[in-house]
């Protein structure tokens, strides 16, 4: 599980960063939910490889339970920021200008769509 977290939390993190963040504070929080998520599952992932699990007196079922159900949590409030986000691609990104450049291209919106997946 921890290793799926791994995974999925960095291809989030690639394509959040990849795309040119038309909407800082929206993806600001999505890049924080990634990255914050990747390392702390690297964190609880070394404390079990590393035996420190014996050492500390604590109900890991019951951490192992708060700590996905956090991420999970955060993890779709991040998907929702990131769905508004793609949804917004039409809009233009300056209103008062002559030129129809978009919020997001069309590859930044193709990105975007993959990290709301």
């Amino acid at each position: 599980v921890f290793l799926s977290l791994q995974l999925f939390g960095t291809i989030v993190w690639i394509l959040v960063a990849s795309t040119g963040i038309p909407l800082p504070l929206l993806q600001g929080w999505v890049m924080f939910v990634a990255v914050t998520a990747w390392f702390l599952s690297i964190v609880f992932l070394s404390v079990f490889l590393f035996g420190y699990a014996n050492r500390i007196a604590v109900n890991w079922n019951q951490a192992d339970f708060i700590f996905h159900g956090a991420t999970f949590v955060f993890y779709f409030g991040a998907f929702l920021l990131q769905a508004a986000t793609t949804s917004l691609h039409h809009l233009p990104r300056k209103f008062n200008s002559t030129t129809q450049e978009r919020i997001l291209s069309g590859r930044e919106y193709n990105i975007s769509i993959a990290a709301s997946v």
